[in-house]
């Protein structure tokens, strides 16, 4: 072989392992998570296992809640199983990053979240609502003038709250959530703020006050998310939300869960 010929051997062997390479990590960018649960079977599917009533121990110590019946939901329209994996608020998306769940159950939409997760529509509602007893009348933020109002320290809740209540309302703040529903429904504080997960424990106990919302303060909707670049997941999990509205599936989850039927425009 000439000196010429071997170097068009080598420039040949090159080229072609140079294909090979570009080939081989075009096929493992386009390795898609959907693909992958149904060849599996199963997916993974994060979430809280302590957030009632979205999730938590039931008293068989099954974990039971929204976002179990959301993630079985998923699964059967995708005919696969759905297996529950425990997270943080910590170490959710580098679980979802690394591949260690498929999805995400209880997320909120932010710009800084989109640019590392794929958002779906929205499938829970979340939102913070002034609660109080039947007989008192309170309509709008300047009715709040007077009355006494339990809040958890800290929490956005408070925050909320504090921006719009009149300068005589006397807001109370409380270490943690037991403080605040206490307080509430000892009758210490006429009203209390709280998200509607907090809320919808409190109309689960049908304490004799007969809590309802009076109104809200901010609206903030849950949403699932998947690794980014997941489109056709992404769109599925759309697809299974848009049949559950239409046959009322979803809307049944949140009157069994959150205690509220899902607002009309949901």
């Amino acid at each position: 072989m000439t000196l010429s010929q071997s170097r068009r051997t080598t420039l040949v062997q090159g080229l072609a392992l140079t294909i090979a390479l570009i080939t081989g990590g075009a096929g493992l960018a386009n390795a898609d998570a959907l693909d992958d649960i149904t060849k599996a079977g199963t997916i993974r599917i994060g979430i809280f296992e302590d957030f009632p009533p979205f999730a938590s121990l039931g008293s068989d110590m099954k974990i039971q809640g929204y976002d179990v019946d959301m993630a079985n939901a998923l699964a059967k329209a995708l005919g696969v199983k759905a297996e529950l994996v425990g997270i943080t608020g910590q170490n959710r998306i580098p679980y979802l990053s690394e591949g260690k769940v498929d999805a995400l159950l209880s997320i909120g939409f932010s710009d800084e979240r989109a640019q590392v997760v794929d958002f779906t529509d929205p499938y829970a509602p979340y939102y913070i609502a002034v609660m109080g007893p039947a007989e008192v009348q309170v309509k709008e933020a300047a009715d709040l003038a007077g009355k006494t109002i339990a809040v958890n320290r800290g929490t956005l809740e408070d925050t909320e709250v504090t921006k719009v209540a009149p300068a005589d309302a006397d807001i109370q703040r409380y270490n943690d959530y037991n403080g605040v529903i206490s307080a509430f429904l000892s009758g210490q504080a006429q009203l209390m703020v709280v998200g509607n997960d907090v809320g919808a424990t409190i109309l689960a106990k049908n304490p004799a006050i007969k809590p309802e919302e009076k109104f809200l303060l901010l609206t903030s909707p849950s949403n699932m998310a998947v690794k980014k670049g997941e489109t056709r997941l992404q769109q599925k999990m759309n697809e299974i939300l848009v049949g559950m509205k239409k046959d009322g599936s979803l809307n049944e989850m949140a009157v069994k869960w959150l205690k509220q039927p899902l607002a009309k425009d949901f």
